[in-house]
């Protein structure tokens, strides 16, 4: 039996370049999953260092290039969060992707919303230094934490249910898709993935890739769907060493142009 096609897949808060992303395991769900459309909802970087990304991050930008290749027939769609501002333009660019501040498009009858959700945050909106003092703190507690991060998590966890964001987003994408005359709001953000539904609207949070439990949503003719990917151990080392960063990043920039059909085998199909 063929595997189903999905008309869109959507993630978001990879963080690349935190010790606590989970590339690798969001590049394999990539390559494992076929899809006409794939939504970046924001925050795919962790913060404006290139320096911290490591081989396994590369590589999930490269994924995202072949896949952006007209040869693949995949829209790929970026869609910028708090954490990715500044940097959009230029991965625009060497990833290849269009970047919107949010995305609307039709699928099934059904006006669908993708918008990252730090708009509906008033933290993030509001007291900007603040929170990239708070992001670096943050980044530099994970590389002092233990390998497997658990107090980087348990502080993401926390950070969440005390700001009360998960519910505040909501709040705010299912007004904000109101005013939009949308059907489903897509967001991320929060880390937390849910969804809700209000006067008709129905809210979906893609939840993110930097805890033990990665999400990602996908909509097809049966309807919208959150999934939880299941984590391999080899998924989850993040061992290789920076120093691999510049290989990585030169082999990256030299591979522009089109890619040859074997390079795409396995990658959104």
């Amino acid at each position: 039996m063929d595997a189903a096609v999905y008309d869109t897949l959507i993630l978001s808060d990879v963080h690349l370049g935190a010790e606590v992303s989970r590339a690798r395991a969001a590049t394999r769900m990539l390559k494992e999953n076929s899809f006409r459309r794939l939504i970046l909802l924001g925050d795919i970087f962790a913060d404006l260092n290139f320096g911290r990304l490591k081989k396994e991050h590369w590589k999930f930008l490269s994924t995202i290039r072949k896949l952006s290749n007209p040869k693949r027939n995949v829209e790929v769609v970026w869609v910028e969060g708090n954490h990715d501002l500044g940097l959009t333009n230029v991965m625009s660019h060497l990833v290849g992707v269009r970047v919107f501040q949010e995305y609307a498009w039709t699928y099934a009858g059904l006006r669908h919303l993708a918008i990252h959700g730090h708009q509906f945050d008033g933290f993030a909106v509001n007291s900007v230094p603040l929170s990239n003092l708070g992001t670096r703190f943050y980044l530099l507690l994970q590389k002092l934490d233990l390998k497997d991060k658990p107090l980087a998590r348990l502080i993401d966890r926390l950070n969440t249910r005390w700001l009360r964001m998960s519910a505040k987003v909501a709040a705010g994408a299912i007004a904000h898709a109101r005013l939009r005359g949308a059907d489903r709001i897509f967001c991320g953000h929060t880390h937390n993935a849910m969804q809700a539904e209000r006067d008709g609207i129905r809210y979906y949070n893609s939840g993110g890739w930097i805890d033990s439990r990665p999400t990602y949503i996908t909509i097809a003719d049966e309807g919208v769907r959150i999934h939880e990917y299941s984590e391999r151990t080899d998924d989850r080392d993040s061992s290789e060493e920076r120093g691999e960063t510049d290989s990585e990043l030169d082999a990256f920039a030299g591979d522009a142009g089109l890619f040859e059909d074997a390079e795409y085998e396995g990658v959104g199909r």
